[in-house]
């Protein structure tokens, strides 16, 4: 277990620890009563936030990837994004349709990654995509934020509404790959298959005409 994979593992251990803060009133006890519960909350998304940076920074850095790593890291993203999202809808701060068309992006996403993978292709995250993660970071930031600071409410609001043009525009893009990769795996196909074809009339035609020179002599 290498230091990102644990860092990995610590945001997903931030996840419960972010929902408790935002949600539940006793879990907030007397210790920590000299942070506002909104700004503590704050903190533990933030900082979740952070190890999303290091862990494949530093995965890359030290040649540390692993496919405990590479499965890991979306998941804890999606838990992560997917906690804070429900959460703040539970407090009436983010409307319930717009989270379920986020959420919903993403499980396409990767639903449709996992069958392009399942068939030998890959697609990697694209630029698009990165910008739609940190989109989100901050529109949930903001909405966190918002509960402390009621100037950034509306800053907030338009968060989420980048966030949910960037994850469509990016699912667009993600959907197009696929379907290039797609079509090219179809027209590989059937070139082989008319090639093999090929090859099994030519013999065909061989063994017939050896048949053939062999009843004429």
């Amino acid at each position: 277990m290498n230091l990102p994979n644990l860092l990995t593992l610590l945001r997903i251990f931030f996840v419960p620890l972010l929902v408790a803060a935002l949600l539940a009133e006793g879990f907030y006890g007397a210790w920590v009563r000299l942070v506002p519960r909104e700004l503590f909350a704050l903190g533990i998304f933030l900082a979740a936030a952070v190890t999303d940076l290091m862990d494949g920074y530093l995965a890359r850095r030290w040649k540390q990837v692993t496919t405990v790593g590479t499965l890991l890291d979306p998941i804890a993203d999606k838990l992560l994004i997917s906690a804070a999202l429900i959460s703040l809808v539970e407090i009436r701060l983010v409307p319930a349709w717009m989270v379920i068309l986020i959420i919903g992006r993403e499980f396409a996403v990767t639903g449709l990654r996992s069958i392009a993978a399942s068939s030998g292709y890959l697609i990697h995250a694209s630029d698009l995509g990165k910008t739609k993660m940190v989109t989100q970071v901050a529109a949930i930031a903001l909405v966190i934020g918002g509960i402390h600071w009621p100037q950034l409410a509306a800053y907030g609001q338009l968060a989420m509404w980048a966030v949910v043009i960037f994850g469509f525009v990016s699912a667009a893009a993600y959907f197009a790959k696929f379907w290039h990769k797609v079509d090219e795996g179809v027209k590989l196909r059937r070139r082989r298959e008319l090639l093999r074809f090929e090859r099994q009339q030519k013999r065909a035609e061989a063994a017939m005409a050896r048949s053939r020179a062999t009843v004429g002599q």
